[in-house]
């Protein structure tokens, strides 16, 4: 990470829910917990154990399932130990045991020795694998923040941003009111997770799904309209800019032109909203939300009416040409 070194304590004291939840357990090399880990790749040590170190990536969490731990019980009985001696030469981040099948006492006696923590999982090695490379590549992803307010509308991602005192709470928490939900106020973090989807977030889950609003102050949208009206993170899909009117510009009245955005290499559409008496901000950011998920159908409002009135115009001209050849005649 960017801002602070991740440890093998660290992935143990991730929270995670449902889907993600890794379930691990340490059962030794306790003291090796401050290990670091660089990066979201992990490695699957059979190679490595059968005595073949060429290309060993012991950088990278070292993933154990039924096949690797089979053959160390085999090695075990055997009386075999060079491979287990030479792997904990290297300075691995940790072992992690999937199936819940716990390392033979040779194996945990060499980790303990060498202070590389063991961690244990009833999860198969398969799910193991999939689930840690969804949350470290979400930990090791780039990421940046933004001064703005992350809400979900009509399942669109929408971050609102703005100069201070523009109105982006209040918009907000009219659309909260509407019955949208509060991602992020005031700081959003983002991720880019894939390469190519951008992830937005609180950045403090200490204060996450709380809103200034001027002249009321701090509010807890979880007590006052429900755990239906907040998520802790949602992509970000599309970029209202709030402005006060300027009489001077040229608004976009027609939809054609495509503003963007670029976020951590990703283009974001934006739309400039011009804030003034008498606009219905939140009315107009639903819209835009409705209209975003129709562009995602393939379906563009703007490009349809341009493509109407040159038809209108081609068929006029059409018919003045054929009426004009019947006057001549």
């Amino acid at each position: 990470m960017d801002d602070k070194r991740f440890t093998v304590l660290d992935l143990l004291d991730l929270d995670l829910k449902e889907h993600d939840a890794l379930d691990l357990r340490c059962i030794g090399g306790r003291k090796g917990l401050g290990r670091e880990i660089n990066g979201p790749d992990i490695n699957r040590p059979g190679l490595a154990l059968s005595g073949f170190f060429e290309s060993f990536a012991f950088q990278r969490i070292q993933l154990i399932g039924r096949g690797e731990a089979a053959y160390l019980r085999l090695r075990a009985s055997e009386g075999k130990s060079a491979e287990v001696d030479k792997i904990f030469s290297y300075p691995v981040p940790c072992f992690i045991f999937a199936n819940s099948e716990a390392p033979e006492p040779a194996f945990a006696a060499a980790a303990e020795a060498a202070d590389c923590p063991l961690l244990l999982s009833d999860l198969s090695s398969t799910e193991m694998a999939s689930r840690l490379m969804r949350v470290l590549a979400t930990i090791f992803a780039p990421k940046t923040s933004a001064h703005g307010v992350l809400v979900e509308v009509y399942g669109i991602g929408i971050l609102l941003t703005g100069d201070s005192g523009v109105g982006k709470s209040e918009t907000a928490l009219e659309l909260i009111e509407r019955g949208h939900r509060l991602v992020a106020d005031d700081v959003v973090e983002i991720r880019c997770v894939s390469g190519n989807i951008l992830m937005g977030s609180g950045a403090n889950k200490v204060i996450g799904h709380h809103m200034e609003i001027r002249g009321l102050g701090i509010i807890n949208v979880t007590h006052l309209f429900g755990v239906g009206a907040i998520r802790d993170k949602k992509q970000v899909q599309l970029i209202c800019k709030l402005e006060e009117w300027d009489a001077t510009k040229v608004y976009d009245r027609i939809g054609t032109e495509e503003n963007t955005d670029d976020i951590l290499g990703v283009k974001v559409p934006r739309l400039d909203i011009p804030v003034k008496p008498g606009r219905n901000i939140p009315i107009i950011v639903e819209t835009a939300a409705m209209n975003e998920r129709l562009k995602k159908m393939g379906y563009y409002s703007a490009r349809e009416f341009n493509q109407n009135i040159l038809r209108w115009l081609e068929s006029e001209s059409a018919r003045a040409v054929y009426f004009g050849r019947n006057e001549s005649i």
